[in-house]
């Protein structure tokens, strides 16, 4: 009788705390106060998240699956069969379990900040899947994407996957240098390639609604992040005294989120403080929104061979496949 087959897991990432507590002070004491978007996704955070992809405003979300259903044929027409699926923020590993009977891959690599985040996930994806090889792997990809050869094979293709357009949140230099490393982490074999959501330009209205919600969830999403500030420095934030913001900048094609102080404020934290005038932000999140040439553009100067891609027939958001040889 046969062992079933069980994920396995390997943490490569260790969070250096008084790293975490320098950053985020140098930007809350910056000229113009900002945090990494990173800082949004605590334990409370990621669930806020998650409602946020429910709701009516928030399109990305059910865009994007809508184009894997409808599209499923052709993409598995150009994604190699059999390849390792490489998904990088796995996250609750949903939109990547979806696409197992589409892309047919022989092994998952669900990648993401901490394994003990993947554990439930992949235990129960390998119950539903239990010929296809798992693992978990702990790993700070926005700092480096060297992936292990003893969890992604050398010698067999590789299909990053990177859903839900997050590559908004890198500026298009920061964009063009991670694309790069996921190009390298592609490998020496023909085929392999990357598979991406991208959110388009559109109407402002659209735009803004998406990140300003009418039950106000994204709007807890971001002051959320004063909580976790608290804790992670030892700051007094008073939620009640900020305001979620989100606009969409024209010139700089991207949403960007920000807290806005209510009133004039002093917030203090172990050894300083900082004193905010009335409406005075910090600047909390960018959203890069692309056109399809640019971002295909992008995907050449970042050394990728070919790529196509499916849109909405709004042409609001678009999934891309750009082959790395």
């Amino acid at each position: 009788m046969s062992v079933p087959k069980q994920p396995t897991f390997h943490q490569l990432f260790t969070t250096d705390h008084d790293a975490v507590r320098a950053e985020l002070l140098a930007g809350l004491t910056s000229p113009v106060a900002h945090t990494s978007p990173k800082f949004l996704y605590d334990a409370l955070g990621s669930r806020l998240f998650e409602a946020i992809t429910e709701l009516p405003e928030y399109y990305p979300t059910r865009t994007e699956a809508a184009i894997f259903e409808r599209d499923g044929a052709a993409l598995a027409g150009v994604v190699p069969a059999g390849a390792t699926l490489v998904d990088l923020g796995a996250g609750n590993c949903h939109k990547a379990a979806s696409l197992f009977g589409t892309l047919q891959p022989s092994r998952y690599v669900a990648v993401d900040i901490s394994v003990d985040f993947l554990r439930s996930a992949l235990l129960l994806l390998q119950r539903q899947h239990p010929a296809m090889d798992m693992v978990g792997l702990g790993l700070d990809f926005s700092a480096g994407l060297a992936l292990p050869t003893d969890v992604v094979p050398a010698d067999s293709p590789r299909v990053l996957f990177y859903p839900g357009s997050s590559i908004g949140n890198f500026t298009p230099d920061q964009a063009l240098a991670f694309l790069r490393s996921v190009h390298t982490a592609c490998g020496p074999v023909a085929g392999s390639g990357l598979l991406i959501g991208v959110d388009l330009v559109k109407d402002t209205a659209e735009l803004e609604a998406a990140y300003d919600d009418a039950l106000g969830v994204t709007a807890a999403f971001n002051l959320n992040l004063l909580l976790h500030t608290n804790r992670t420095v030892g700051t007094d934030f008073n939620v009640r005294e900020w305001l979620h913001v989100a606009l969409f900048n024209a010139a700089e094609s991207r949403i960007e989120m920000h807290l806005q102080a209510r009133h004039t404020l002093t917030v203090r934290w172990p050894g300083g403080q900082r004193t905010f005038t009335g409406g005075e932000r910090i600047h909390t999140e960018n959203s890069y929104k692309w056109t399809l040439p640019r971002f295909q553009a992008l995907l050449a100067d970042a050394g990728f061979a070919a790529s196509q891609a499916w849109t909405d027939e709004g042409q609001r958001f678009a999934v891309c496949w750009a082959r790395a040889l």
